[in-house]
């Protein structure tokens, strides 16, 4: 990464294992502003993560989106690729104005989504977040550690993907947060709801995916 790095803050609850995180220049926030957080390993990214994060940030009117590539997802055995190559890949694909990419889960020591959560709201408390993700992620979504207390802290913005839709939109996650969702033509609010809240966003699927990249290698 190529931004210049500010002074050291912390970011709590993290600091309870006395972790502390840099900010990065691409990472100052001011109050108001709304950020989408992109979470994945991006091993690789393409062109579908690009669609996603552009066609996010057009309709929840974003002023950024970060790309938080994780050190390892905890819910795969398959080891990824190294940090250093996969910022490099991710750096590619998110090089529109407004995209940010960030090794933040490495630099606070946790790969668990409602940690990040947490420590970014605590530090940027007037800044308005939204969780991205694919509906394919949404389908396995109950496995994440502490799920529930995700919905109920970030408002949350689903994108359709090729990949077995029906089964994302029927699974426990989706049966459970049911009533917080809201209709997809009124996603623009989403980043000013409280959570729990999510939207469907049904945009022209994108085919690339990453498993079937790695298996092509």
């Amino acid at each position: 990464m190529t931004e210049l790095r500010s002074k050291s803050i912390n970011y709590s609850p993290l600091t309870r294992r006395g972790r502390r995180a840099e900010a990065l220049a691409g990472e100052l926030l001011t109050p108001g502003m709304k950020v989408g957080l992109f979470g994945g390993t991006f091993d690789p990214p393409h062109t579908g993560h690009s669609h996603l994060a552009k066609t996010a940030m057009k309709r929840l009117g974003l002023d950024r989106v970060w790309w938080l590539v994780s050190p390892q997802n905890p819910l795969k055995t398959q080891a990824s690729d190294s940090m250093e190559h996969r910022l490099a890949a991710v750096a590619q694909q998110a090089c529109s104005p407004g995209m940010v990419v960030t090794d933040l889960e490495s630099r606070l020591g946790s790969c668990r989504t409602i940690d990040i959560v947490l420590a970014l709201k605590k530090r940027h408390p007037l800044v308005h977040f939204v969780w991205l993700m694919g509906a394919d992620n949404l389908a396995s979504f109950h496995r994440w550690a502490k799920w529930k207390n995700v919905f109920e802290n970030i408002p949350i913005a689903v994108m359709a993907r090729p990949q077995d839709p029906v089964r994302a939109r029927l699974s426990p996650a989706a049966k459970w947060a049911a009533k917080s969702r809201i209709c997809e033509h009124m996603a623009h609010i989403l980043p000013l709801k409280k959570a729990p809240a999510w939207t469907y966003l049904t945009e022209p699927l994108h085919s690339a995916s990453s498993t079937d990249i790695r298996a092509q290698r």
